[in-house]
This record gives C-alpha cells, structure tokens and sequence, in this order.
C-alpha cells in the first residue's frame, strides 16, 4: 500500500539533515522534485491509470533525485559524469534500506529502484516488462518537463552551481560540434559528449527527442518551452547564433510532427 502523504512527510524530514538547506542548488533540487511529483501525476492520470499507479508514479517521482543532494553534498556542484545521482539514489535507498522511511510496503521496491536508475540514463534498459517500462517512460518525461522549466525560470548560477558563474559565460560559449552533429540527427546529447557550456545548455533542450507520449510534447508547445530557452542566451558567436536558428527550427518541427502523429 501507498501512502503518498506520509511520504512527503518523510522526504521533508530527509531534506532537514543537510546543512547547505539555504544554497541556491539544494533549493532548486527542492522545487525540481515537487513539481516533477506533480508531472508524473498529471501524466498517469492523462493516461487512465489506476490510483495505485498514480500514487506509485508519484512515489517515484519525490525520490527520483534523491541522490542528487548528497551530491551537492559532495561536490557543491551537479556534475553527472563525476556522480550518477540515479545510481547512488537506489543506494540509498535500497542498500541502506532509506525506502522504509517512505513506504512500508516492499512489493513496490523493484518497480521503484528501476524507474530511478533509468531516468537519467541515456537510454532506458532493454528488457522491461510492460509495468515496469511504463513507470520509467513516465518519470523521465515528468523530470524532463520540469528541467525546460527549470531553465527558464532559475538563475543561470544556480542551474550549473559551481560550475557556471554568470549568463556572460554561457553568452560567450560555442556549440561543440559533435553535440551540434548529435541534434541535427534528432537524438538525445550524451553526457559525456559534452565540451563547452553551451552544451550543458543544449543536452537539456535535446531532451525533446527522447520523450514517450503526445501530452509531454503538448506541454513543451504549450510553454513555448523551445524558443524561451533558445533566446534566453544572448549568443556573441555569429556562427553560434547561426546554429542555434537551426536547432530552433529542427526542434520545432519536431514537436509539431510527434503531436500530429501521437
């Protein structure tokens, strides 16, 4: 049984032990996991799934980055190569048995430990069954609708903490070409492939080649999440602005063709 109320009680207690409570990063990552709780939500009630899937969806979603703040904790800045949050998040909570905190009831453990180590990955792993597939699909789209909002609306040192001091950086960066190459296919950046900061930038908005269902692409067009985040940069590179007007109109096109034909 799933008591969702008494989880976000527990994840609130959680949250109280750290002591960089007031850092711009961890506040973030705070307003991140409500606001992907709810995406998951309206995703699994858009599909017509059962209050059990519901609550269990919304399970996943408030303990999807719950290794991220040991993270920051760590490094005092998000840095996905150095750290695989989603990894060490299932640590926490399945080796040092953290998930009893959140839920009494073990049967859910696999489907949860599965649907957070898949929702960062590049790709989700092959051979789930239908259950378990579907829960990963649904928290990589309600974390990825929250990480366009994200990038809207935070302060740029705040997206990239310690790793990104002003907007002025990001202005005066260029696209790798590789990652440039990756988009124009229509395909997700790897995390790896990652050169300038730009490309930090970019990984996020290529997220929209990677989502599974016609509502995520109907709220991307909604927010006009696309153009926002594309023109937020003031970009100082001719040959950058240039390129940024094509993955303007490659994104674009995209979204309208996956709601056509959803």
């Amino acid at each position: 049984m799933i008591d969702i109320q008494k989880a976000k009680v527990a994840f609130k207690k959680f949250l109280e032990k750290y002591n960089n409570r007031e850092s711009l990063g961890f506040n973030l990552k705070v307003i991140h996991t409500y606001n992907v709780v709810e995406n998951a939500k309206t995703i699994a009630v858009n599909l017509h799934l059962s209050e059990e899937d519901i609550e269990l969806a919304e399970l996943i979603a408030l303990l999807h980055d719950i290794g991220r703040f040991e993270e920051l904790n760590f490094l005092s800045q998000f840095d996905s190569v150095k750290f695989d949050h989603a990894s060490y998040g299932c640590k926490m909570l399945f080796e040092d048995n953290l998930i009893r905190d959140f839920i009494d009831d073990n049967s859910y453990d696999d489907i949860i430990r599965i649907a957070i180590d898949n929702h960062s990955r590049l790709n989700i792993q092959n051979g789930l069954n239908d259950r378990f597939l579907l829960h990963a699909k649904i928290i990589r789209d309600a974390d990825k609708l929250d990480n366009f909002r994200v990038k809207k609306e935070e302060k740029i040192e705040a997206i990239f903490p310690g790793k990104v001091k002003s907007i002025e950086e990001m202005e005066n960066s260029k696209i790798s070409d590789k990652v440039y190459e990756t988009i124009k296919n229509k395909k997700c950046v790897d995390i790896h492939d990652r050169v300038t900061i730009l490309d930090y930038w970019l990984c996020v908005l290529a997220f929209i080649f990677d989502l599974n269902f016609k509502e995520s692409y109907e709220i991307i067009k909604e927010k006009n999440y696309v153009n926002i985040l594309i023109d937020r940069i003031k970009y100082k590179d001719e040959e950058t602005k240039k390129r940024m007007e094509d993955i303007r109109n490659i994104m674009n096109e995209y979204i309208n063709r996956k709601i056509s034909f959803s």
